[in-house]
């Protein structure tokens, strides 16, 4: 397996341009199975985990070319569906939890679906119910065997309905618009996620005939038509990424551009790294985050210690929780740290402490950071990435330490961030690829 090494303690500069994002990619990439028209896809992230969604989808008789920068076209005209009992479909299907998603499309299309119980990050309990339910409420049959951890639905007519999601699922709320786009009737569908990716979906499906309205609320409608057209869907930067790149210039003190970051979709995220003392400013549709010596984090109005927790959006995406956490280690003052959908998520914490780090971990959910206000920088550590997003957050934190650091286990950061150890060498970053 390979290994970061990285010598920390240098600042960077220069400009980086955020991948394609990854969530988004996960659902459009589904969505081409809907109809046996040509669809392409733009900005499409060169990660792990959309290459094998790649790879799946041309295993199922896709046709994929790259016909372009970051760019394919598909077109699933001869969808051989008998390829989900195959014992490779149930060994492919189950490394990528974003596999989970083609299963919409499929029952929508060709009135069945399967899946074998996804894989991906270990970082909590992570439920599939919100899909099933949703497909059993447009009629589908649920069967699982529980022998193979082998999940399948099956309808011969899939028939709109209101439903009220037990949760607000980003990839369910997906799962279930896919399976309704060509429903009979009209399908309402209450507490919707409503992120970015999903309105970026509902675009997409639009553009090709669907009927969805409500689009960037948690009450969707959607209204079944019978077939759809292909079409061109360019995806947004990825805002996990931008945020981790607010935090790396943050932590090395670096002054960074950040360009094409789709500034209006990023919600409440530039707010909360701003709670923490960073400094950027909006260039156009570019973030520029200069080099600061020092920061400081925010208080609540009376004075009481802040609170960062994660929260369907709008609120906080749970993924830059990891970040959020490492940049307050340099910052000065106290803030808690609330990750409350993921019981894992934290554990990573028990390396920034070997580095030198003031951190309480309250509980799996909770973590209290005592700023260092760079009084005493992080050292550097032999350390494993646990996920995508705790390695990103180590990845920063050995950036910004004294020494060298070793992350074994690349393999989860490459999963979501695309050339990350180029890019980064091209801000001025010293770290090896092993």
């Amino acid at each position: 397996m390979s290994v970061f090494e990285i010598i920390g303690g240098k600042k960077l500069k220069g400009e980086i341009t955020p991948q394609g994002a990854k969530n988004e990619a996960l659902q459009i990439l589904c969505a081409v199975l809907l109809t046996p028209e040509k669809v392409v896809i733009q900005n499409v992230p060169d990660i792990i985990d959309v290459n094998k969604l790649i790879d799946l989808l041309k295993d199922l008789g896709v046709k994929i070319e790259k016909t372009g920068h970051e760019e394919y076209t598909f077109q699933a005209d001869d969808v051989n569906v008998d390829y989900l009992n195959s014992p490779e479909f149930k060994k492919k299907g189950g490394s990528l939890r974003g596999s989970i998603m083609i299963v919409g499309p499929l029952l929508s299309r060709f009135g069945k679906g399967y899946i074998p119980r996804p894989g991906g990050d270990k970082i909590g309990r992570r439920r599939l119910d919100t899909h099933f339910i949703g497909f059993q409420n447009l009629g589908a049959k649920f069967i699982y065997d529980d022998e193979n951890d082998f999940y399948k639905v099956e309808a011969n007519n899939l028939k709109g309905c209101y439903m009220l999601l037990d949760e607000a699922s980003v990839t369910g709320t997906a799962n279930i618009i896919m399976a309704a786009v060509l429903a009979e009737g009209k399908t309402t569908i209450f507490n919707a996620a409503c992120e970015p990716y999903i309105q970026q979906l509902c675009k997409m499906l639009n553009s090709r005939g669907a009927n969805i309205t409500g689009i960037g609320s948690n009450l969707l409608t959607v209204n079944g038509v019978e077939k759809l057209h292909g079409c061109t869907h360019r995806m947004l930067p990825d805002m996990i990424e931008i945020g981790s790149f607010i935090g790396l210039a943050a932590m090395t003190q670096s002054e960074i551009t950040i360009k094409n970051v789709a500034y209006d979709e990023l919600g409440i995220i530039p707010n909360t790294f701003q709670r923490l003392g960073i400094k950027m400013e909006r260039k156009g549709d570019d973030l520029f985050i200069p080099a600061q010596d020092k920061y400081e984090i925010d208080t609540f109005i009376d004075g009481s210690i802040l609170t960062i927790a994660d929260a369907i959006w709008p609120g906080f995406t749970p993924d830059l929780l990891s970040i959020v956490l490492v940049v307050a280690t340099q910052a000065k003052g106290t803030v808690l740290i609330h990750q409350k959908m993921f019981e894992s998520r934290l554990f990573f914490v028990d390396k920034l402490i070997d580095m030198g780090a003031q951190i309480i971990l309250c509980d799996p959910h909770r973590a209290t950071v005592i700023g260092l206000n760079r009084e005493h920088n992080l050292k550097g550590i032999s350390m494993t990435s646990p996920d995508i997003r705790a390695g990103v957050s180590l990845l920063i934190a050995a950036l910004s330490a004294t020494g060298k650091s070793t992350i074994h286990n690349i393999e989860q950061i490459d999963r979501g961030y695309q050339h990350i150890d180029k890019r980064l060498q091209n801000l001025g970053a010293e770290i090896i690829r092993k």
